[in-house]
Protein backbone atom coordinates (compact mmCIF):
# COMPACT_ATOMS: atom_id res chain seq x y z
CA UNK A 1 0.00 0.00 0.00
CA UNK A 2 2.98 2.75 1.17
CA UNK A 3 5.08 1.72 -2.22
CA UNK A 4 4.84 4.99 -3.57
CA UNK A 5 5.70 6.29 0.18
CA UNK A 6 9.32 7.41 1.29
CA UNK A 7 9.63 8.65 4.60
CA UNK A 8 13.21 10.26 5.03
CA UNK A 9 14.39 13.34 6.88
CA UNK A 10 13.76 16.91 6.14
CA UNK A 11 16.67 19.04 6.93
CA UNK A 12 15.27 22.35 9.00
CA UNK A 13 18.73 23.79 8.75
CA UNK A 14 17.40 25.06 5.29
CA UNK A 15 15.53 27.60 4.49
CA UNK A 16 13.46 26.24 2.07
CA UNK A 17 12.99 23.11 3.56
CA UNK A 18 12.02 24.53 7.18
CA UNK A 19 9.32 26.50 5.13
CA UNK A 20 8.12 24.12 3.58
CA UNK A 21 7.31 22.34 6.84
CA UNK A 22 5.73 25.57 8.39
CA UNK A 23 3.64 25.85 5.66
CA UNK A 24 2.27 22.21 5.86
CA UNK A 25 1.83 22.37 10.08
CA UNK A 26 0.04 25.82 9.29
CA UNK A 27 -2.48 23.86 6.71
CA UNK A 28 -3.06 21.37 9.74
CA UNK A 29 -3.30 24.20 12.76
CA UNK A 30 0.09 23.38 13.67
CA UNK A 31 2.94 25.52 14.13
CA UNK A 32 6.99 24.16 14.19
CA UNK A 33 8.14 23.99 17.71
CA UNK A 34 12.04 23.41 18.28
CA UNK A 35 13.09 20.15 17.07
CA UNK A 36 16.57 17.92 16.56
CA UNK A 37 14.96 16.24 14.02
CA UNK A 38 12.27 15.95 11.68
CA UNK A 39 10.87 13.54 9.25
CA UNK A 40 8.46 13.93 6.33
CA UNK A 41 6.56 11.33 4.09
CA UNK A 42 6.71 12.63 0.39
CA UNK A 43 5.37 10.26 -2.48
CA UNK A 44 8.28 8.75 -4.14
CA UNK A 45 10.51 11.75 -6.06
CA UNK A 46 7.73 14.33 -5.01
CA UNK A 47 8.65 17.29 -3.35
CA UNK A 48 5.24 17.84 -1.76
CA UNK A 49 5.05 17.19 2.29
CA UNK A 50 2.31 14.81 3.12
CA UNK A 51 2.73 14.03 6.21
CA UNK A 52 5.40 14.89 9.07
CA UNK A 53 6.27 14.82 12.85
CA UNK A 54 9.29 15.65 14.82
CA UNK A 55 11.67 14.83 17.74
CA UNK A 56 13.00 16.62 20.32
CA UNK A 57 14.75 14.95 22.89
CA UNK A 58 12.27 12.18 24.52
CA UNK A 59 9.35 14.00 22.95
CA UNK A 60 7.21 13.74 19.85
CA UNK A 61 5.88 16.55 18.46
CA UNK A 62 4.59 18.73 15.34
CA UNK A 63 2.82 15.63 13.86
CA UNK A 64 0.17 16.24 10.92
CA UNK A 65 -0.79 13.86 8.19
CA UNK A 66 -2.83 15.45 5.21
CA UNK A 67 -6.47 14.69 4.43
CA UNK A 68 -5.15 12.72 1.64
CA UNK A 69 -3.47 10.03 4.04
CA UNK A 70 -5.83 10.18 6.54
CA UNK A 71 -7.44 7.12 5.89
CA UNK A 72 -4.16 5.17 4.91
CA UNK A 73 -2.21 4.32 8.27
CA UNK A 74 0.69 6.34 6.96
CA UNK A 75 0.24 8.04 10.40
CA UNK A 76 1.20 4.35 11.53
CA UNK A 77 4.69 4.09 10.09
CA UNK A 78 5.39 7.77 10.74
CA UNK A 79 4.57 7.42 14.13
CA UNK A 80 6.82 4.24 13.84
CA UNK A 81 9.72 5.52 12.41
CA UNK A 82 10.09 7.93 14.83
CA UNK A 83 9.70 5.89 17.58
CA UNK A 84 12.95 3.61 16.07
CA UNK A 85 14.76 6.66 15.45
CA UNK A 86 14.08 7.88 19.38
CA UNK A 87 15.07 4.66 20.74
CA UNK A 88 18.74 4.71 18.58
CA UNK A 89 19.38 7.93 20.43
CA UNK A 90 18.81 6.46 23.31
CA UNK A 91 15.26 7.55 24.31
CA UNK A 92 13.24 4.55 25.46
CA UNK A 93 10.27 6.42 27.42
CA UNK A 94 9.11 8.91 25.47
CA UNK A 95 5.95 11.66 25.30
CA UNK A 96 3.79 13.26 22.59
CA UNK A 97 1.80 16.13 21.96
CA UNK A 98 -0.53 15.61 19.86
CA UNK A 99 -3.93 16.74 19.03
CA UNK A 100 -7.23 15.03 20.71
CA UNK A 101 -8.24 13.27 17.35
CA UNK A 102 -4.75 11.29 17.19
CA UNK A 103 -4.88 9.30 20.76
CA UNK A 104 -6.22 6.49 19.30
CA UNK A 105 -2.74 6.45 16.92
CA UNK A 106 -0.51 6.53 19.60
CA UNK A 107 -2.87 3.85 22.15
CA UNK A 108 -1.46 1.54 19.28
CA UNK A 109 1.87 2.04 20.41
CA UNK A 110 1.31 2.01 24.09
CA UNK A 111 1.10 5.75 25.04
CA UNK A 112 -1.49 6.83 27.35
CA UNK A 113 -2.61 10.57 28.31
CA UNK A 114 -1.30 11.99 31.14
CA UNK A 115 -2.77 15.28 30.61
CA UNK A 116 -5.82 17.33 28.50
CA UNK A 117 -5.91 20.15 27.47
CA UNK A 118 -8.83 21.54 24.84
CA UNK A 119 -6.69 21.75 21.57
CA UNK A 120 -4.17 19.29 22.67
CA UNK A 121 -3.06 16.12 24.90
CA UNK A 122 0.00 14.81 26.31
CA UNK A 123 0.87 11.15 26.37
CA UNK A 124 3.22 8.99 27.64
CA UNK A 125 4.34 5.32 26.75
CA UNK A 126 6.16 4.90 30.14
CA UNK A 127 5.77 4.64 33.80
CA UNK A 128 7.84 7.81 33.98
CA UNK A 129 4.77 10.04 35.51
CA UNK A 130 3.58 7.11 38.09
CA UNK A 131 7.29 6.40 39.40
CA UNK A 132 7.77 10.06 39.73
CA UNK A 133 4.63 10.61 41.61
CA UNK A 134 5.44 7.40 43.87
CA UNK A 135 8.63 9.27 44.82
CA UNK A 136 7.03 12.48 45.80
CA UNK A 137 4.22 10.95 47.40
CA UNK A 138 6.93 8.82 49.86
CA UNK A 139 8.51 12.24 50.48
CA UNK A 140 5.21 14.08 51.73
CA UNK A 141 4.44 11.22 53.68
CA UNK A 142 2.37 12.73 56.60
CA UNK A 143 3.34 16.16 56.93
CA UNK A 144 0.83 18.31 58.03
CA UNK A 145 -2.99 19.05 57.30
CA UNK A 146 -2.73 22.04 55.10
CA UNK A 147 -0.12 21.20 52.23
CA UNK A 148 1.35 23.39 49.65
CA UNK A 149 3.21 23.83 46.89
CA UNK A 150 5.74 26.37 44.22
CA UNK A 151 6.88 25.37 41.26
CA UNK A 152 10.47 27.31 41.35
CA UNK A 153 13.38 27.80 39.04
CA UNK A 154 15.28 30.41 40.75
CA UNK A 155 17.40 31.45 37.93
CA UNK A 156 19.35 32.16 40.51
CA UNK A 157 17.72 31.80 44.03
CA UNK A 158 17.16 35.77 44.99
CA UNK A 159 15.89 37.46 47.79
CA UNK A 160 12.24 37.55 45.87
CA UNK A 161 12.17 33.69 46.04
CA UNK A 162 12.81 33.98 49.99
CA UNK A 163 10.29 36.67 50.60
CA UNK A 164 8.10 34.15 48.48
CA UNK A 165 9.32 31.20 50.42
CA UNK A 166 8.52 32.99 54.04
CA UNK A 167 4.96 34.23 52.98
CA UNK A 168 3.74 30.87 51.86
CA UNK A 169 5.47 28.54 54.24
CA UNK A 170 3.50 30.76 56.92
CA UNK A 171 0.46 29.80 55.70
CA UNK A 172 0.57 25.99 55.52
CA UNK A 173 1.64 22.91 57.60
CA UNK A 174 4.18 21.74 55.03
CA UNK A 175 5.17 23.68 51.88
CA UNK A 176 7.07 21.66 49.03
CA UNK A 177 9.15 23.32 46.79
CA UNK A 178 9.67 21.84 43.28
CA UNK A 179 12.61 22.39 41.40
CA UNK A 180 12.48 23.65 37.36
CA UNK A 181 14.59 20.90 36.05
CA UNK A 182 14.95 22.08 32.54
CA UNK A 183 18.49 23.00 32.10
CA UNK A 184 17.56 26.46 29.69
CA UNK A 185 18.86 28.35 32.54
CA UNK A 186 22.13 30.11 32.76
CA UNK A 187 22.87 28.17 35.90
CA UNK A 188 21.84 24.66 35.69
CA UNK A 189 19.08 22.54 37.51
CA UNK A 190 22.18 21.24 40.37
CA UNK A 191 23.23 24.87 41.26
CA UNK A 192 19.15 25.45 41.03
CA UNK A 193 18.25 23.17 43.28
CA UNK A 194 21.56 24.12 45.98
CA UNK A 195 20.67 27.11 46.00
CA UNK A 196 17.22 26.65 47.02
CA UNK A 197 18.02 24.12 49.86
CA UNK A 198 20.71 26.49 51.67
CA UNK A 199 18.37 29.28 51.21
CA UNK A 200 15.49 27.72 52.59
CA UNK A 201 17.68 25.47 55.22
CA UNK A 202 16.22 27.31 58.38
CA UNK A 203 12.53 27.17 57.16
CA UNK A 204 11.28 24.32 59.51
CA UNK A 205 8.27 23.48 56.94
CA UNK A 206 9.65 23.78 53.95
CA UNK A 207 10.84 20.08 52.00
CA UNK A 208 12.84 20.80 48.52
CA UNK A 209 11.83 17.75 45.79
CA UNK A 210 13.20 16.70 43.04
CA UNK A 211 12.67 18.51 39.77
CA UNK A 212 11.01 16.47 36.67
CA UNK A 213 9.66 16.55 33.28
CA UNK A 214 6.45 17.22 34.53
CA UNK A 215 6.58 20.30 35.81
CA UNK A 216 7.72 23.42 33.65
CA UNK A 217 9.39 21.44 31.40
CA UNK A 218 10.00 21.63 27.62
CA UNK A 219 7.70 18.52 27.78
CA UNK A 220 5.08 20.14 29.65
CA UNK A 221 5.26 23.94 29.00
CA UNK A 222 7.59 24.56 25.98
CA UNK A 223 6.61 28.05 25.44
CA UNK A 224 7.42 28.83 28.77
CA UNK A 225 11.17 28.72 28.23
CA UNK A 226 10.51 30.95 24.70
CA UNK A 227 9.53 33.89 26.75
CA UNK A 228 6.57 34.85 24.27
CA UNK A 229 3.41 34.70 24.28
CA UNK A 230 2.10 32.89 21.26
CA UNK A 231 -0.98 31.05 20.23
CA UNK A 232 0.27 27.69 21.44
CA UNK A 233 0.73 29.36 25.14
CA UNK A 234 -2.25 28.74 26.59
CA UNK A 235 -2.58 25.18 25.34
CA UNK A 236 1.12 23.92 27.05
CA UNK A 237 0.01 26.24 29.99
CA UNK A 238 -2.93 24.13 30.30
CA UNK A 239 -1.56 20.66 30.06
CA UNK A 240 0.87 21.52 32.73
CA UNK A 241 -1.77 22.77 35.34
CA UNK A 242 -4.04 19.72 34.14
CA UNK A 243 -0.85 17.09 34.46
CA UNK A 244 0.03 18.97 38.10
CA UNK A 245 -3.91 18.97 39.23
CA UNK A 246 -4.71 15.00 38.53
CA UNK A 247 -1.25 13.67 39.25
CA UNK A 248 1.47 15.79 41.31
CA UNK A 249 -0.93 17.92 43.99
CA UNK A 250 -2.56 14.48 44.88
CA UNK A 251 0.79 13.09 44.98
CA UNK A 252 2.01 15.50 47.57
CA UNK A 253 -1.29 16.05 49.15
CA UNK A 254 -1.22 19.80 48.10
CA UNK A 255 -4.33 21.82 48.19
CA UNK A 256 -3.06 25.15 47.49
CA UNK A 257 -0.51 26.42 44.86
CA UNK A 258 1.82 29.66 46.10
CA UNK A 259 3.11 32.04 43.14
CA UNK A 260 4.34 35.37 42.84
CA UNK A 261 3.10 38.48 40.91
CA UNK A 262 4.22 39.07 37.66
CA UNK A 263 4.19 42.28 36.61
CA UNK A 264 7.61 42.00 34.17
CA UNK A 265 7.04 38.24 32.36
CA UNK A 266 3.90 38.05 30.29
CA UNK A 267 4.34 34.50 30.27
CA UNK A 268 4.82 34.31 33.66
CA UNK A 269 1.85 36.43 34.26
CA UNK A 270 -0.45 34.76 31.42
CA UNK A 271 0.44 31.24 33.63
CA UNK A 272 -0.70 32.89 37.21
CA UNK A 273 -4.21 34.42 35.38
CA UNK A 274 -4.46 30.97 34.26
CA UNK A 275 -3.74 29.06 37.66
CA UNK A 276 -6.32 31.54 39.24
CA UNK A 277 -9.07 30.42 36.88
CA UNK A 278 -7.92 26.23 36.34
CA UNK A 279 -6.94 25.29 39.30
CA UNK A 280 -10.14 25.93 41.78
CA UNK A 281 -11.72 23.71 39.19
CA UNK A 282 -10.06 21.02 40.79
CA UNK A 283 -10.58 21.74 43.64
CA UNK A 284 -6.94 23.64 44.58
CA UNK A 285 -6.66 26.97 45.62
CA UNK A 286 -4.12 29.76 44.17
CA UNK A 287 -2.76 32.49 45.84
CA UNK A 288 -0.64 35.00 44.50
CA UNK A 289 1.81 36.98 46.88
CA UNK A 290 2.97 40.18 45.47
CA UNK A 291 6.63 40.13 44.90
CA UNK A 292 9.36 41.96 47.33
CA UNK A 293 10.69 45.16 46.98
CA UNK A 294 13.85 46.67 47.75
CA UNK A 295 14.05 50.09 47.45
CA UNK A 296 10.81 50.24 45.63
CA UNK A 297 12.39 48.24 42.77
CA UNK A 298 11.04 44.66 42.24
CA UNK A 299 13.83 41.92 42.91
CA UNK A 300 13.99 39.79 40.29
CA UNK A 301 16.65 36.74 39.25
CA UNK A 302 16.71 39.04 35.64
CA UNK A 303 18.18 41.72 37.91
CA UNK A 304 20.67 39.67 38.95
CA UNK A 305 21.88 38.24 35.61
CA UNK A 306 21.80 41.18 34.18
CA UNK A 307 23.99 42.38 36.97
CA UNK A 308 26.75 39.48 35.58
CA UNK A 309 26.48 40.00 32.38
CA UNK A 310 27.39 44.16 33.43
CA UNK A 311 30.51 42.89 34.83
CA UNK A 312 29.02 44.17 37.98
CA UNK A 313 29.17 41.07 41.03
CA UNK A 314 28.43 43.95 43.69
CA UNK A 315 25.17 45.41 41.89
CA UNK A 316 24.02 41.72 42.51
CA UNK A 317 24.80 41.02 46.12
CA UNK A 318 21.96 43.08 47.64
CA UNK A 319 19.38 41.20 45.91
CA UNK A 320 20.10 37.79 46.57
CA UNK A 321 20.88 36.02 50.29
CA UNK A 322 24.23 34.95 51.36
CA UNK A 323 23.61 31.62 50.45
CA UNK A 324 23.46 32.61 46.65
CA UNK A 325 26.73 34.22 46.24
CA UNK A 326 29.24 31.58 45.88
CA UNK A 327 27.13 30.78 42.97
CA UNK A 328 27.56 34.19 41.31
CA UNK A 329 31.44 33.89 41.41
CA UNK A 330 32.20 30.88 40.31
CA UNK A 331 29.63 31.98 37.19
CA UNK A 332 31.85 35.24 36.85
CA UNK A 333 34.78 33.06 36.56
CA UNK A 334 33.56 30.85 33.88
CA UNK A 335 32.21 33.61 31.87
CA UNK A 336 35.84 34.90 32.26
CA UNK A 337 36.72 31.93 30.45
CA UNK A 338 34.14 32.63 27.60
CA UNK A 339 35.21 36.22 27.11
CA UNK A 340 38.99 35.37 26.61
CA UNK A 341 38.06 32.31 24.58
CA UNK A 342 35.49 34.39 22.12
CA UNK A 343 38.27 37.94 22.35
CA UNK A 344 38.63 37.34 18.61
CA UNK A 345 41.50 37.90 16.79
CA UNK A 346 44.48 37.23 18.84
CA UNK A 347 47.89 36.39 18.34
CA UNK A 348 48.83 32.68 18.13
CA UNK A 349 45.69 31.87 20.70
CA UNK A 350 42.90 29.52 19.90
CA UNK A 351 39.63 32.07 19.34
CA UNK A 352 36.87 32.14 17.08
CA UNK A 353 37.85 32.34 13.66
CA UNK A 354 41.23 30.20 14.59
CA UNK A 355 43.41 27.39 16.46
CA UNK A 356 46.05 30.06 16.18
CA UNK A 357 49.36 27.59 17.08
CA UNK A 358 47.86 25.36 18.36
CA UNK A 359 46.83 21.76 16.53
CA UNK A 360 45.70 19.92 19.01
CA UNK A 361 42.64 21.96 20.04
CA UNK A 362 40.21 24.79 18.37
CA UNK A 363 37.09 26.36 19.71
CA UNK A 364 34.61 23.67 20.56
CA UNK A 365 37.59 21.96 22.36
CA UNK A 366 37.90 25.07 24.77
CA UNK A 367 34.56 25.40 25.31
CA UNK A 368 34.16 21.89 26.14
CA UNK A 369 36.99 22.84 28.79
CA UNK A 370 35.37 25.25 30.09
CA UNK A 371 32.02 23.61 30.59
CA UNK A 372 33.64 20.56 31.83
CA UNK A 373 35.59 22.68 34.96
CA UNK A 374 32.68 24.67 35.61
CA UNK A 375 31.23 22.68 38.05
CA UNK A 376 34.58 22.68 40.22
CA UNK A 377 34.48 26.47 40.55
CA UNK A 378 31.31 26.25 42.07
CA UNK A 379 32.88 23.73 44.41
CA UNK A 380 36.00 26.00 44.72
CA UNK A 381 33.70 29.24 45.69
CA UNK A 382 32.00 26.97 48.22
CA UNK A 383 35.26 25.85 49.61
CA UNK A 384 35.85 29.33 49.88
CA UNK A 385 32.61 30.37 51.86
CA UNK A 386 33.57 29.95 55.60
CA UNK A 387 34.88 31.82 58.44
CA UNK A 388 38.53 29.85 57.92
CA UNK A 389 40.74 29.32 54.75
CA UNK A 390 40.32 26.12 53.50
CA UNK A 391 43.52 23.47 53.70
CA UNK A 392 45.75 23.87 50.57
CA UNK A 393 45.38 19.96 50.33
CA UNK A 394 42.16 20.11 49.59
CA UNK A 395 42.32 22.78 47.15
CA UNK A 396 44.96 20.53 45.74
CA UNK A 397 42.62 17.71 45.20
CA UNK A 398 39.59 19.62 43.73
CA UNK A 399 42.37 21.19 41.41
CA UNK A 400 43.45 17.66 40.36
CA UNK A 401 39.31 16.65 39.79
CA UNK A 402 39.01 19.74 37.50
CA UNK A 403 41.84 19.14 35.71
CA UNK A 404 40.85 15.55 34.93
CA UNK A 405 37.51 16.48 33.94
CA UNK A 406 39.19 19.00 31.83
CA UNK A 407 41.19 16.31 30.06
CA UNK A 408 38.21 13.68 29.97
CA UNK A 409 36.25 16.37 28.33
CA UNK A 410 39.22 17.47 25.61
CA UNK A 411 40.04 14.02 24.69
CA UNK A 412 43.72 14.20 26.90
CA UNK A 413 44.37 17.99 25.58
CA UNK A 414 45.85 20.33 28.68
CA UNK A 415 43.42 23.47 28.06
CA UNK A 416 43.07 25.49 30.77
CA UNK A 417 45.67 24.18 33.30
CA UNK A 418 47.26 27.36 34.18
CA UNK A 419 43.53 29.09 34.47
CA UNK A 420 42.53 26.70 36.81
CA UNK A 421 45.28 27.74 39.25
CA UNK A 422 45.21 31.39 38.84
CA UNK A 423 40.81 31.53 39.12
CA UNK A 424 40.70 28.30 41.58
CA UNK A 425 42.56 30.96 44.18
CA UNK A 426 40.89 34.24 43.25
CA UNK A 427 37.54 32.13 43.55
CA UNK A 428 38.50 31.03 47.04
CA UNK A 429 39.98 34.21 48.25
CA UNK A 430 36.48 35.89 46.94
CA UNK A 431 34.17 34.09 48.48
CA UNK A 432 35.96 33.88 51.51
CA UNK A 433 36.23 37.32 51.67
CA UNK A 434 32.66 38.03 51.24
CA UNK A 435 31.27 34.96 53.42
CA UNK A 436 33.43 37.16 56.36
CA UNK A 437 32.82 41.16 55.41
CA UNK A 438 30.03 40.69 52.88
CA UNK A 439 31.75 42.89 50.38
CA UNK A 440 34.92 42.83 48.28
CA UNK A 441 37.86 45.50 47.53
CA UNK A 442 40.73 44.94 45.68
CA UNK A 443 43.23 45.42 48.31
CA UNK A 444 41.51 42.84 50.75
CA UNK A 445 40.99 40.59 47.42
CA UNK A 446 44.92 40.51 46.56
CA UNK A 447 46.17 39.80 50.15
CA UNK A 448 44.20 36.99 50.66
CA UNK A 449 45.17 35.39 46.89
CA UNK A 450 49.25 35.81 48.73
CA UNK A 451 47.94 34.48 51.83
CA UNK A 452 46.36 31.07 49.46
CA UNK A 453 49.03 31.32 47.34
CA UNK A 454 51.92 31.15 50.05
CA UNK A 455 50.49 27.63 50.79
CA UNK A 456 51.50 25.92 48.10
CA UNK A 457 55.06 25.14 47.15
CA UNK A 458 56.64 25.10 43.74
CA UNK A 459 56.52 21.49 42.62
CA UNK A 460 59.89 20.18 40.88
CA UNK A 461 60.76 17.69 37.88
CA UNK A 462 58.01 19.50 35.86
CA UNK A 463 58.43 20.77 32.83
CA UNK A 464 57.17 24.15 33.89
CA UNK A 465 60.36 23.99 36.74
CA UNK A 466 62.73 23.35 33.94
CA UNK A 467 61.56 26.43 32.20
CA UNK A 468 61.98 28.81 35.32
CA UNK A 469 65.36 27.30 35.84
CA UNK A 470 66.77 27.79 32.58
CA UNK A 471 65.46 31.37 31.68
CA UNK A 472 65.23 32.74 34.92
CA UNK A 473 61.57 33.87 35.13
CA UNK A 474 58.72 33.20 37.40
CA UNK A 475 55.86 30.92 37.11
CA UNK A 476 52.16 31.09 37.83
CA UNK A 477 52.88 30.26 41.58
CA UNK A 478 55.23 32.89 42.38
CA UNK A 479 52.92 35.47 40.21
CA UNK A 480 50.36 34.29 42.75
CA UNK A 481 52.41 34.66 45.75
CA UNK A 482 53.01 38.05 44.73
CA UNK A 483 49.56 39.21 44.59
CA UNK A 484 49.32 39.28 40.91
CA UNK A 485 51.08 42.82 41.27
CA UNK A 486 51.24 43.23 37.54
CA UNK A 487 47.04 42.66 37.43
CA UNK A 488 46.46 44.78 40.41
CA UNK A 489 48.41 47.52 39.53
CA UNK A 490 48.99 47.64 35.71
CA UNK A 491 46.12 45.76 33.69
CA UNK A 492 42.99 46.17 35.92
CA UNK A 493 43.37 50.12 36.06
CA UNK A 494 44.15 49.85 32.53
CA UNK A 495 40.95 47.55 31.54
CA UNK A 496 38.58 49.67 33.98
CA UNK A 497 39.86 52.47 31.91
CA UNK A 498 38.70 51.33 28.53
CA UNK A 499 35.40 51.21 29.67
CA UNK A 500 33.72 52.15 25.99
CA UNK A 501 36.49 50.87 24.08
CA UNK A 502 35.35 47.93 22.00
CA UNK A 503 38.74 46.29 21.77
CA UNK A 504 39.14 46.56 25.65
CA UNK A 505 39.82 42.85 26.19
CA UNK A 506 42.26 42.80 22.49
CA UNK A 507 44.45 45.90 23.69
CA UNK A 508 44.38 44.44 27.51
CA UNK A 509 46.04 41.16 26.27
CA UNK A 510 48.28 43.18 24.19
CA UNK A 511 49.66 45.21 27.43
CA UNK A 512 50.04 41.89 29.25
CA UNK A 513 51.85 40.29 26.65
CA UNK A 514 54.24 43.39 26.46
CA UNK A 515 55.09 42.89 30.88
CA UNK A 516 54.64 39.01 31.23
CA UNK A 517 56.86 36.17 31.55
CA UNK A 518 55.41 34.32 29.79
CA UNK A 519 56.67 30.71 30.48
CA UNK A 520 54.37 29.13 27.65
CA UNK A 521 56.07 31.16 25.15
CA UNK A 522 59.75 30.50 26.78
CA UNK A 523 59.07 26.73 26.93
CA UNK A 524 57.96 26.75 23.25
CA UNK A 525 61.06 29.42 21.76
CA UNK A 526 63.13 30.17 24.70
CA UNK A 527 63.75 33.45 26.64
CA UNK A 528 64.93 35.51 23.62
CA UNK A 529 61.69 35.35 21.95
CA UNK A 530 59.83 35.88 25.11
CA UNK A 531 61.69 39.15 24.98
CA UNK A 532 60.96 39.67 21.66
CA UNK A 533 57.11 39.18 21.93
CA UNK A 534 57.16 41.55 24.69
CA UNK A 535 58.21 43.94 22.54
CA UNK A 536 56.16 43.52 19.77
CA UNK A 537 53.17 43.58 21.82
CA UNK A 538 54.10 46.67 23.11
CA UNK A 539 54.89 48.29 19.75
CA UNK A 540 51.06 47.33 18.75
CA UNK A 541 49.45 48.44 21.36
CA UNK A 542 51.30 51.82 20.84
CA UNK A 543 49.68 51.78 17.11
CA UNK A 544 46.71 49.54 17.44
CA UNK A 545 44.14 48.37 14.73
CA UNK A 546 42.56 45.08 14.40
CA UNK A 547 44.36 44.45 11.02
CA UNK A 548 47.42 44.60 12.78
CA UNK A 549 46.66 42.05 15.47
CA UNK A 550 45.12 39.83 12.65
CA UNK A 551 48.56 39.97 10.84
CA UNK A 552 49.85 39.21 14.62
CA UNK A 553 48.16 36.46 14.73
CA UNK A 554 49.62 34.87 11.25
CA UNK A 555 52.76 35.54 12.04
CA UNK A 556 52.69 33.99 15.42
CA UNK A 557 50.89 31.14 14.38
CA UNK A 558 53.82 30.31 11.60
CA UNK A 559 56.62 30.90 14.17
CA UNK A 560 54.62 28.78 16.58
CA UNK A 561 54.07 31.23 19.61
CA UNK A 562 51.31 30.93 21.81
CA UNK A 563 50.91 33.40 24.93
CA UNK A 564 48.87 31.01 27.06
CA UNK A 565 50.23 32.75 29.98
CA UNK A 566 48.66 35.87 28.92
CA UNK A 567 45.26 34.65 27.96
CA UNK A 568 45.04 32.91 31.24
CA UNK A 569 45.75 36.55 32.32
CA UNK A 570 43.26 38.12 30.62
CA UNK A 571 40.42 35.69 32.23
CA UNK A 572 41.76 36.80 35.16
CA UNK A 573 42.21 40.83 35.36
CA UNK A 574 38.48 40.42 33.12
CA UNK A 575 37.10 38.41 36.15
CA UNK A 576 38.38 40.36 38.98
CA UNK A 577 36.91 43.52 37.09
CA UNK A 578 33.93 41.84 37.82
CA UNK A 579 34.65 41.17 41.12
CA UNK A 580 35.74 44.96 42.60
CA UNK A 581 33.18 46.71 39.92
Amino acid sequence: MFSNYEIRQVPLSLKSSRQKVVNFLAANDLRLEEVDYYAGVFAGDDDELLAGGGLSGDVLKCIAVSDALRDTGMSLSLVSHLLSVAQSNGHQQLKVFTKPENKGIFENFSFHAIASAPKAILMENGNGLRNYCSQLNALAGDKGEKRGVIVMNANPFTLGHRYLVEQAAAQVDTLFIIVVKEDRSLFSYAERKAMIMAGVADIANVVVCEGSDYAISAATFPTYFLKQLSDATDTHITLDLDLFARHIAPALGATVRFAGSEPLDATTRRYNRLMAELLPAQGIDFVEIERCLINDNIVSATAVRNALTEQTLLKALPLVPHTTVPYLVSRLATDALRQELDTTPKPGLVDCADSGAHTDMDYATMSRSIQAIHPYFTQLALAGFSKTLPQADALRQLGLEAEKAMLAATGGVNTHKGALFSMGLTIVAATHLLFNQKSINATDLQATITQLALRFEQPSGTHGHQVLAQNKVNGALASAQNGYQQLFSHWLPYYSGLNSDPQRLHKTLLLIMSMLDDTNVAYRKGADEMKQVKAEARALLDDFSLAKLSQMNSDFTARNISPGGCADMLSLTFFVHSLIN
